[in-house]
Formats: structure tokens, C-alpha cells, sequence
């Protein structure tokens, strides 16, 4: 652990600064900042729109810069979920919010904004769920807010911030195989806790960092919020440009750390010899080397979210389930984060594959990973999920328990029926 005490900023210091039109900002400081791109879901909008229609407003700052997506109990479940979706679905139509994104054209709010060209380098994002924190992974400034605060950006196009400080953690090593960002993200949540970055700037670096997918630093930027963190962010490199380029059509200007950029603190990880990571229920930061979580039991396996559900992750799961079937004590549930990656997964021949294996697909939904729908665990139930919590009922009971991990532990498992490392089952 390292102090500098210098002068630079870093990237999330440089972009709060230009989007509240400030030469510099420092931690503590409180700004109002431009808002690049406002997001609201089926839960979180509707009390958000409620507020704004308080405001008697006829127009919303910037209907481009507002984004509705209906993901997380919908296909609607219920009646409730219907008249939560119907809310968004009017209020998208009354402002010509162009980027209301219907069942059947939508995914999971934080792979999808990403995959239409919605997020670029040096964007100051907020959106009404704790893992807007995602878009970090493209270097820019996201944050999750509350319906109050979405309902004010809403209508002012602005929104206040007290500038984080920043944690630097640095990843060395070669990246072992069946290891990614899933198992990066929960060791360092068992390293410094659930609070260890309570408010604070997380950025991810380091030689292992320059090598891992644009989904894996999607994933690991996804759980900045496990650890407390403000945000979580990866500077913009060849990867992010390769990923950006045909999705993004405007220029853009990425934003970088100086190299005598202050942080509070710098952490160092060798990762060559890391084993996948399961963190155990009730927290994220409970967290152990799958060597010591082998011979769990499991009924149900989770393979989906905003955190794992992307094509790499179908890929993987797909290469250790070639062949077999899913244990017959097993659940297992698919489920891609978008449309474009359910196409994808069916052009590749994945579908095929977790269909011969006897598991269940899914149309893109957060339902199982919150405890909505398409998967509600029962009293004493046990699941393995590539899902970012494990609190106790967040998946269904309160007697049930959840267990997290990368996509290729969660495959293996589905066949073994318990909890073991990809290479026993590859």
C-alpha cells in the first residue's frame, strides 16, 4: 500500500471538472455536473416520474439523454409489474424519449446501454440502480442515484456530486486459466469488504487489466458497488476503442489519470496463481477459492445478469457443457442479457448446446438475480449464480442461500450437481 501526495487528477476528478465547467475539482469537493445520460428502470422510474410530475414541467432537459428500459420484472409477471411498465411506456411516449426500450427490442439495462452505443469514454452517467457503476468499464463516470435524484436530472440536466477519492488497484501476473473478471472483482471484495470503498472512485489496472475482455471489465465495473464504491472505472485503452468502434458513430474525447494523480490508497494483486472465487452467502465478501467450496450441494444454477450475461460468458458456459447434461438434481437457467446476445448465442450454436444439456433459456431478464420471477428459490434451496448479490432472500426464501461465481464454475457445477472447479467437469 502506497500514498503519493501530488498535484494530478484522476480521470474521475477530470471528468466531474469539465462537466461542472471547473478548471479542477478535488475529493470532498461538491459540484453540480452536467449529466451526459439519465437511466431509469420498471422499479426505480415510475416513482422517479411521479416526482417529476410534481415539478408541472412540459419537457424533459434532453429526451436524447433519457433512457427507459423495462427489464426487471418484465415480461411483466403480474398486474403490479404491468402498470409499473405501462408507466414508463407513456411517459417515454408523452416526452419522445427515443431510447425506451420495449420487451422484446430491450435486455438488461447494463449490457444493453453498452452494446447500442449509449456509453462512450469521458461521459458523466447517473441512472436510478446501484450497478450503473457498470459503465466505468468504458471509461467513464457512472453512478447509481436515487428515483428522486433521476427525477431531478430529469428535468435539469444536472445533478449534484461530492467528488470521490480514488482507490488504485493493480493487477499483475498472467490470468490463470478458467479465471476472469467475475473472480478479480470478488477477490477484492474479500479483500477489503463490502464497505472498503464506501463513496470512493475504484479504478482497475495493471498488466492483467490491459489483457481482460471488454466483458470482463464489464463485470468487475459492475461490482464497484459490492465494495461501496462510487464507481468503478478501467481507462480507456485499444480494447475499449475496438469494442467502441461501429457502436458509437460521435467523436469522443477519452479522459485519462495523471501519472501524479492522488489516490488514497493503491493496492497490488499477483493473480497468476488465483483460484475462481465463490463468495458465500450472506455477502459478497465472504468470499473463498472454489477449492474450499467443493462438495456443496446445489439445486439451482444462474447463468445471466448484468454481470454475466454476456456472449463471452454464454461462450464459456457453452464449452464446459458441450456433451453432457445438467445433473438430474439441478436446475439450470440461461438466460442472455440482451437480444442481440440471445441472436448471437443462437448463430454460434449455443442455444443447441444448453438445450441438448437440458437447461432453461430465458428471454432477457433481471428476474431470478433480484428474486422476481423466473427462478424463486424455495425454503432450504441452495443455488450457484454468476449474479452480483447473495443477501440473505435475495433470491427467494429467506431459508435459501445464494452463491456467486464466474460463468465457467457456474457450468461445471450445474453438471456436477455441486460446487467444483471448471477443469474437473472440462
Amino acid at each position: 500500500m502506497v500514498k503519493k501526495h501530488n498535484t494530478g487528477s484522476t480521470m474521475v476528478e477530470k471528468i466531474l471538472a469539465k462537466n461542472a465547467s471547473l478548471d479542477k475539482v478535488k475529493p470532498g469537493d461538491l459540484v453540480n455536473a452536467r449529466v451526459d445520460l439519465a437511466l431509469g428502470n420498471d422499479i426505480t422510474a415510475p416513482v422517479a416520474i411521479k416526482e417529476f410530475q410534481r415539478f408541472g414541467l412540459d419537457r424533459v432537459f434532453d429526451p436524447d439523454k433519457i433512457v427507459l428500459v423495462p427489464d426487471h420484472f418484465t415480461p411483466n409477471k403480474d398486474i403490479a409489474s404491468a402498470e409499473q411498465a405501462k408507466v414508463l411506456r407513456l411517459f417515454a411516449e408523452k416526452f419522445g424519449i427515443r431510447n425506451y426500450f420495449e420487451v422484446g427490442r430491450m435486455g438488461i439495462e447494463h449490457a444493453l446501454l453498452p452494446e447500442q452505443g449509449l456509453v462512450w469514454p469521458g461521459m458523466v452517467i447517473i441512472g436510478a440502480d446501484s450497478h450503473t457503476c457498470t459503465y466505468g468499464a468504458l471509461g467513464a463516470f457512472a453512478t447509481g442515484v436515487g428515483s428522486t435524484d433521476l427525477a431531478a436530472a430529469m428535468a435539469l440536466g444536472e445533478t449534484w456530486f461530492r467528488v470521490p477519492s480514488t482507490l488504485r488497484f493493480e493487477y499483475i501476473g498472467d490470468i490463470p486459466d478458467w479465471i476472469g473478471g467475475k473472480d478479480l472483482i470478488l477477490y477484492t471484495i474479500g479483500q477489503i469488504g463490502v464497505d472498503g470503498a464506501r463513496y470512493k472512485a475504484m479504478e482497475f489496472a495493471g498488466s492483467a487489466i490491459e489483457k481482460l475482455s471488454m466483458d470482463g471489465r464489464l463485470t468487475m465495473a459492475n461490482m464497484a458497488i459490492e465494495a461501496g464504491g462510487k464507481c468503478g472505472y478501467i481507462q480507456p485503452d485499444d480494447i475499449t476503442f475496438k469494442y467502441l468502434e461501429g457502436r458509437v458513430a460521435q467523436s469522443y474525447s477519452p479522459v485519462y489519470s495523471d501519472d501524479n494523480a492522488e489516490y488514497e490508497k493503491i493496492y497490488q494483486y499477483d493473480i497468476s496463481r488465483l483460484e475462481p472465487q465463490i463468495a458465500f452467502p450472506p455477502s459478497p465478501d465472504n468470499v473463498r477459492p472454489v477449492s474450499e467450496a467443493r462438495e456443496i450441494k446445489i439445486q439451482q444454477v444462474v447463468i445471466g445478469s448484468c454481470t454475466n450475461g454476456r456472449i463471452e460468458d454464454l461462450r464459456i458456459a457453452a464449452s464446459l457443457l458441450k456433451g453432457k447434461r445438467v445433473h438430474p438434481k439441478v436446475r439450470l437457467l440461461v438466460i442472455p442479457a440482451t437480444q442481440m446476445i440471445y441472436r448471437k448465442a443462437i448463430e454460434e450454436g449455443l442455444m443447441t448446446i444448453f438445450i441438448d444439456a437440458e437447461a432453461a433459456v430465458s428471454t432477457p431478464t433481471c428476474g431470478p438475480c433480484l428474486g422476481g420471477h423466473m427462478g424463486i428459490l424455495a425454503s432450504g434451496e441452495r443455488a450457484l449464480a454468476t449474479t452480483n448479490r447473495n443477501f440473505i432472500g435475495r433470491m427467494g426464501h429467506p431459508a435459501s442461500e445464494v452463491y456467486l461465481c464466474n460463468p465457467a464454475v457456474a457450468a461445471a457445477s450445474a453438471v456436477a450437481g455441486k460446487i467444483v472447479h471448471p477443469g474437473e467437469v472440462f
